[in-house]
């Protein structure tokens, strides 16, 4: 995974809580149209969870700035 936390809530044992940095990138997408924040890279299981799985991914079209 790339930039990517997951844990189960401590006081909410069904909640699933995701964590990701948005200042990071790490690089262009395959197409090169977006720059690529995060990725489970595929589908992973959620922690603690049998049967469930996520597939995440956080990007920034090009040409737009962080924060705008």
């Amino acid at each position: 995974m790339l930039n990517v936390s997951m844990r189960m809530a401590e006081d909410r044992p069904s909640v699933l809580v995701i964590e990701v940095d948005l200042s990071q990138e790490h690089g262009e997408s395959s197409s090169g149209k977006s720059v690529i924040v995060a990725s489970t890279q595929g589908n992973v299981p959620a922690p603690g969870e049998l049967g469930v799985m996520i597939g995440l991914n956080v990007y920034r079209p090009l040409g737009r700035k962080k924060g705008g």
